[in-house]
């Protein structure tokens, strides 16, 4: 089925891109940056793993017929959360600075 980008319709913040992300291109990536967005504790988000999806960092269903799925980030606690765009990090679905290496 097709996977929200984050459940029960909690709104999240996105604050822009991450102080410091140098630029990244790469055709499967959603972005060239981490996004950083504010996560509530306790709450669901849906990573958008494929890089097709015009929500990013999460997920709107695109990755259909494209083997990818998304996956899930639980928040455990309140805070700003840096998510990877360019869909290399080590450490997904957080930036791990992958971009910067690529």
């Amino acid at each position: 089925g097709r996977h929200p980008g984050l459940r029960g319709g909690t709104a999240f913040h996105l604050i822009g891109p991450a102080a410091g992300a140098l630029p990244f291109s790469r055709e499967t990536g959603g972005g060239d940056e981490a996004l950083a967005v504010e996560v509530e504790a306790g709450k669901s988000y849906w990573w958008c793993s494929c890089g097709r999806s015009a929500k990013q960092p999460f997920c709107d269903g695109s990755h259909k017929d494209t083997g990818f799925t998304p996956l899930k980030y639980d928040a455990p606690e309140t805070r700003t959360a840096y998510f990877c765009a360019c869909k290399a990090t080590a450490n997904k679905p957080l930036c791990d600075g992958s971009h910067s290496r690529t």
